[in-house]
């Protein structure tokens, strides 16, 4: 569990570092790219297609892994929001909280009790 919680953290670290010098670089103007690669059609909007497909899937399962409560949806649209910059420290609060069961992690109150 050390080696997940310290590889989340260099998720954390790297794409903070990243988007720092992008951000520094060429603004906070993401969308217009974002959206013109897929609009062209090109290797760089598969990308992101499927990037935007994987975080669809990270909101849903978090609001999911909530039982679709209020704070579940909130989390979820943090989620697909905020990308790997919420979802590892999301996983490291969440292994904390679940005192490292990886069952515990990934169903939250769907867990089976008993």
């Amino acid at each position: 569990m050390h080696n997940f919680r310290m590889l989340l953290a260099i998720f954390t670290a790297c794409i903070l570092m990243y988007t720092g010098v992008v951000v520094s670089t060429h603004g906070w103007n993401l969308f217009p790219v974002f959206f013109g690669e897929l609009a062209a059609l090109t290797w760089s909007g598969q990308f992101n297609l499927d990037f935007t497909c994987f975080l669809i899937l990270s909101g849903i399962w978090t609001a999911w892994r909530h039982g679709f409560s209020r704070w579940g949806i909130v989390l979820g649209v943090a989620g697909f929001f905020g990308g790997m910059l919420f979802l590892a420290p999301y996983l490291v609060f969440a292994s904390y909280k679940e005192q490292g069961d990886m069952a515990g992690v990934l169903l939250g109150v769907n867990r089976p009790v008993g």
